[in-house]
């Protein structure tokens, strides 16, 4: 079952797409962050798939500020570029805020358990990894969030447990980057990383052109009983 949630924030409102379990909760909830293509096919059938396993799945519309509603797709030219330009100019301070009052109006809704959790990909792997240090949910898993080696000294505020994983050859985080953010997170008793040979960039997005059936099932089997650890 689908709905929507308006967030408000100091700026305006957002809308978020909502995707519910059957069985009556309590559940906790889980804020799913979107990859540049807005809240499209994709990052829905996560939430979906998020919802079936007992979570309410909240998808929140990153890009509200520019353009509300974007949903676009990978095989279309055109909507790469058009993502890749708002990625550019996203502020991701503002962003972080968006994300902080939605975890706020997410604890209080209607068969929440109170239990709040963040995973994104891609624009949102790196948004939850900035979550994690600049916000107060209870459990963050990040996939390959492009330009997180720039914050990596932000590391020493996670206090909350956070997972994440790297694709060993991403063409966007280069070895370099992905030593940075290994580096930064290495002793940390509340983090695990997991890097995955041979995987490009959204190995893990269903129907993606790098998708890995393998890697992404290890993947979202390690995510799911992190967050079945931390949540429930």
């Amino acid at each position: 079952m689908s709905e929507k949630l308006t967030v408000q924030t100091p700026d305006g409102s957002f809308d978020c797409y909502v995707a519910r379990p059957a069985a009556p909760g309590p559940h906790p909830v889980l804020i799913v962050i979107q990859e540049i293509f807005g809240v499209n096919a994709g990052i829905r059938s996560i939430a979906d798939d998020y919802a079936r396993k007992g979570y309410i799945a909240v998808c929140p519309d990153l890009f509200w500020r520019t353009e509300p509603g974007l949903s676009m797709s990978e095989a279309k030219e055109g909507d790469w570029a058009k993502g890749i330009a708002l990625y550019q100019a996203y502020d991701v301070d503002r962003g972080v805020q968006d994300i902080a009052a939605a975890i706020s109006a997410v604890r209080t809704m209607d068969d929440a358990s109170g239990k709040v959790g963040v995973t994104g990909y891609c624009l949102g792997g790196l948004m939850t990894f900035l979550s994690a240090a600049r916000t107060d949910a209870d459990a963050f898993a990040a996939y390959y969030g492009g330009g997180t080696d720039k914050y990596v000294d932000e590391a020493e505020n996670i206090g909350a447990p956070l997972l994440y994983h790297l694709a060993g050859e991403d063409e966007y985080i280069d070895k370099a980057a992905q030593a940075k953010i290994t580096g930064a997170l290495a002793g940390k008793e509340n983090v695990e990383v997991y890097t995955y040979p041979g995987r490009n960039h959204a190995f893990a997005r269903p129907g993606g052109n790098h998708y890995d059936d393998a890697d992404a099932r290890l993947a979202n089997g390690r995510t799911d009983a992190f967050f079945a650890r931390t949540l429930r």
